[in-house]
């Protein structure tokens, strides 16, 4: 095993153990207030807050991880860099296509009135409700057509 990989397997371990005992400490110190729910532990919330902290930094650390693997990858095989940018630009042209068939007019339901009261409800977010729903419509629309196509070219090999 080379150097990297024993770092790695120590820092896998350290976030084992810390996970291990934050989540054994909460079972530990967990209270039930069924009764009154405004009279909850301030320790059992400050515990229950601890591991959502360390939950944090975990999704931080695996993206992270996940992102500069995908980077590295990336850099050291050309092949992949070029496959990798020519996905991308097709879901750029797919978002480009979308945007420009969403309406941005607000749709007429009930209740309507008060979303765009509020402000929750703007042309611009209207506008990217749409573009979401197109760019759905249009990636299904590709994929069922690869699979159809997919089972038509097998028949005639």
């Amino acid at each position: 095993m080379t150097k990297v990989g024993k770092l790695l397997t120590i820092v896998l371990w350290v976030l084992l153990v810390v996970s291990a005992v934050l989540v054994i400490s909460l079972m530990a110190n967990i209270s039930d207030v069924k009764a009154d729910p405004s009279m909850a532990d301030p320790s059992m919330v400050s515990w229950i807050n601890a591991n959502l902290i360390w939950v944090y930094i975990l999704l931080a650390i695996g993206a992270g991880s996940a992102v500069v693997a995908g980077i590295l990858h990336t850099i050291s095989d050309a092949a992949a860099a070029k496959q990798g940018l020519i996905s991308l630009g097709f879901l750029v042209v797919v978002g480009l296509i979308a945007y420009f068939l969403a309406s941005d007019a607000i749709p007429t339901f009930h209740g309507v009135d008060k979303y765009i009261a509020d402000g929750t409800l703007t042309p611009r977010i209207s506008k990217m409700i749409g573009t979401g729903l197109y760019a759905t419509y249009i990636l299904l629309f590709i994929a069922i057509a690869l699979i159809a196509s997919s089972s038509v070219t097998k028949l005639f090999k």
